[in-house]
C-alpha cells in the first residue's frame, strides 16, 4: 500500500497549486491524475485570470462585481477572500514563471471581461490556462512532488466519517491500488458533459463530485450550470470571452448588434447568463443563422487578432472553416461550467474530515448562480493554495490511522462484477441518452414539465446503469471500463442537477425558468444542498452569507 501525508486527485491548476502549497509543510505529497498534468482541462482556458492590480481598481470593486454577477447567491465572505487575495496570487504566479502578456509600460496586460467594472483580466494572449499550467508543472518538478499519471480513482476510503485515502486503478497495469493519506484534496474539475457538445475536455466527467457525494460529502447548487455565450456549433469548443473583451460584436441574421436590446450599457460585456439568454432568444425567434448567431472580429484588424486571439483564429479556421480576419464566426451558447459542486469552506474543507476540494469540483461558493469570466482560473489558484495549506496543516497535526481493511477488497469485488457481467447495455448508450435529456429539458430556458421529464429519465438511466456491461474484459488501459465508471458519475450529477432545478421555483443567474421568470429573494436566497441516499438526492437548503451588499436588481 502506498502512503502519503497529502494526496491530491487531479493535476489541473487547482490540483497542482494545492500540491505545491502542501509540499511547503509536509514532506510526503502525491498527485494522482488520469492524464498527464499538462493535458489537464485547465489548459483549455483561454481568456484570462482576474485581479485588481491597477491603482484605479480595487479588490472591493472586484468583489462587488462578483457578488452582482452571482445574482447575489455567492457567499460574500468567500468572495471577499477570493478578490482580496487575487493580486498577491497573480504576482506569485508571475514569479513562478508565468509569461503574461504585457502592456506598453511593461506591466501585466489586462483586458475587459463581461460583468466587470474595470479591465482586470490578466492574460497570456488567448492561451492563459495553458501558460499557467506549464508554469505550475515546472514548480512541481522543481519540488520533486510525486505524480502518478494515468491513475483513475474509483472510490474514497472512508472510516467512521473520516477520509483515510483513495482507491485507484493504475491504468498502465490494470491493478487496483490503495493509497493511504492523512488528507485528500479533490481537484477533478467540472461536469458539463452531462450535456451534449459541452466546452469541456473528455476527461471532465465529474469524478470528484460524484466520489465525494457517494462517500457522504454534500453537493451544493448543482442546478446552476453555466452556458458560455460563444462556443462552436460542431463540437462545443470555446471561443474565448476575450474575443468580446477585445471589442468583438455579436450580430444576428439581420446584421444587428442585438445586445443593445438586452444590455444597453454593457452590450457584449454583460454577464454570461445575460448574453447567453439573449443569443438563445435571437435564435428561437428566428433571427439566428443555422442555429447560431455571429461574433464579428473583423474590425479589430489582422494584427490584433493574430497577436491576442491567435488560438481562436486557428480553432475557427480548423473547425468552422472561417477565418475571423475575413468573416464572422458562427457561435451559440454551450454547456461550460459548474457553479455548483462539493460544498466546502474557504479552506477547502468538506463535511468529511480529511477530505478537501478545490477548483471547479468545489463550491465555496464564490460564483453563486453565475460565474464571471476570469474568476474560474482565479478560484483554482486562490482556493487551490488554501486547500493545500489546510490539508497539510491537518496532516501535520494528526497521527496516521489505519486504512479501512475492507475498502480495497470491496472495490475489487465491485469492479470484477462489472467486468464479468454479460447481459446489459453499453455505458455509451446511456451517456448519450443522458446528454440528450439534459439538452432537451435542462437547457438555458427551463419549465417544470420538461425538468420533471429529465428527472424521470435520469432515474430510468440509473436503473439501467446498474445492469451496464463492458465488452473489454482486460485490465490494461481498459477505457471501456473507465468510460462506464465515468458514465455512472455523470448520471449521479445529472440527477442532482435536475432535482435541484425542478425544486427552485424562481429565475436566478444561469437558472432561468419560463414558468417562474422573476428572482425571488424572499423564498430562494439560499443554496441548494444535495445529500446522497440509495433512492436519490435528498435536498436541503442553506442561507447565503451576506456581508456588505444587499440584493439589488441586476442590470447591465
Amino acid at each position: 500500500m502506498l502512503e502519503y501525508d497529502v494526496v491530491v486527485v487531479g493535476a489541473g491548476l487547482a490540483g497542482m497549486r494545492a500540491a505545491i502549497e502542501a509540499s511547503k509543510k509536509t514532506a510526503k505529497v502525491a498527485v494522482l491524475t488520469k492524464v498527464h498534468p499538462v493535458r489537464s482541462h485547465s489548459g483549455a482556458a483561454q481568456g484570462g485570470i482576474n485581479a485588481a492590480l491597477s491603482p484605479a481598481d480595487s479588490p472591493e470593486s472586484h468583489a462587488f462585481d462578483t457578488v452582482k454577477g452571482s445574482d447575489y447567491l455567492g457567499d460574500q465572505d468567500a468572495i471577499e477572500v477570493l478578490c482580496s487575495e487575487a493580486p498577491g496570487d497573480i504576482i506569485e504566479l508571475e514569479h513562478m514563471g508565468t509569461v503574461f502578456s504585457r502592456a506598453s509600460d511593461g506591466r501585466i496586460a489586462q483586458r475587459p471581461f463581461g460583468g466587470a467594472g474595470f479591465p482586470r483580466t490578466c492574460y497570456a494572449s488567448d492561451i492563459t490556462g495553458l501558460v499557467i499550467l506549464h508554469a505550475l508543472y515546472e514548480q512541481m518538478l522543481k519540488l520533486g512532488i510525486k505524480v502518478y499519471d494515468e491513475w483513475f480513482v474509483t472510490s474514497l476510503a472512508v472510516d467512521d466519517g473520516v477520509c483515510r485515502g483513495i482507491i485507484a486503478i493504475d491504468l498502465k497495469s490494470g491493478k487496483l491500488e490503495a493509497v493511504k493519506a492523512k488528507a485528500v484534496i479533490l481537484a477533478t474539475g467540472g461536469c458539463a458533459p452531462v450535456f451534449h457538445n459541452s466546452s469541456n475536455a473528455l476527461i471532465s466527467t465529474g469524478d470528484g463530485m460524484s466520489l465525494a457525494y457517494r462517500a457522504g460529502a454534500t453537493l451544493m447548487d448543482m442546478e446552476f450550470l453555466q452556458f458560455h455565450p460563444t462556443t462552436l456549433k460542431a463540437n462545443g469548443v470555446l471561443i474565448t470571452e476575450g474575443a468580446r473583451g477585445e471589442g468583438g460584436y455579436l450580430l444576428n441574421a439581420l446584421g444587428e448588434r442585438f445586445m443593445a436590446k438586452y444590455a444597453p450599457n454593457k452590450m457584449e460585456l454583460a454577464s454570461r447568463d445575460v448574453v447567453s439568454r439573449a443569443e438563445q432568444t435571437e435564435i428561437e425567434e428566428g433571427r439566428g443563422i443555422d442555429g447560431c448567431v455571429l461574433i464579428d472580429l473583423r474590425h479589430l484588424g489582422a494584427q490584433k487578432i493574430k497577436e491576442r486571439l491567435m488560438q481562436i483564429r486557428e480553432l475557427a479556421m480548423d473547425i468552422a472553416g472561417v477565418d475571423p480576419i475575413e468573416q464572422p464566426i458562427p457561435i451559440r451558447p454551450g454547456a461550460h461550467y459548474s457553479m455548483g459542486g462539493i460544498k466546502t469552506d474557504v479552506h477547502g474543507a468538506t463535511m468529511l474530515k480529511g477530505l478537501y476540494a478545490a477548483g471547479e469540483c468545489a463550491c465555496v461558493s464564490v460564483h453563486g448562480a453565475n460565474r464571471l469570466g476570469g474568476n474560474s482560473l482565479l478560484e483554482t489558484i486562490v482556493f487551490g493554495r488554501r486547500a493545500g495549506r489546510a490539508a497539510s496543516e491537518l496532516a501535520c497535526s494528526v497521527a496516521g490511522a489505519s486504512f479501512p481493511e475492507a475498502a480495497l477488497s470491496d472495490e475489487e469485488r465491485r469492479i470484477s462484477e462489472l467486468l464479468k457481467r454479460e447481459k446489459g447495455e453499453r455505458a455509451h448508450v446511456l451517456r448519450k441518452e443522458l446528454q440528450e435529456a439534459a439538452n432537451t429539458n435542462l437547457g438555458i430556458f427551463r419549465v417544470a414539465k420538461k425538468m420533471q421529464n429529465c428527472v424521470e429519465k435520469v432515474r430510468e438511466l440509473k436503473e439501467r446503469y446498474a445492469r451496464a456491461i463492458v465488452q473489454d474484459r482486460g485490465r490494461i488501459f481498459n477505457t471501456d471500463l473507465t468510460n462506464a465508471l465515468q458514465t455512472g458519475y455523470l448520471i449521479d450529477l445529472g440527477e442532482a442537477m435536475a432535482l435541484g432545478a425542478l425544486a427552485r421555483e424562481e429565475s436566478r443567474g444561469a437558472h432561468s425558468r419560463l414558468d417562474f421568470p422573476k428572482r425571488d429573494d424572499e423564498k430562494w436566497l439560499k443554496h441548494t444542498l444535495a445529500y446522497w441516499t440509495p433512492n436519490g438526492p435528498r435536498l436541503g437548503y442553506l442561507d447565503v452569507t451576506m456581508t456588505k451588499w444587499p440584493p439589488a436588481e441586476r442590470s447591465y
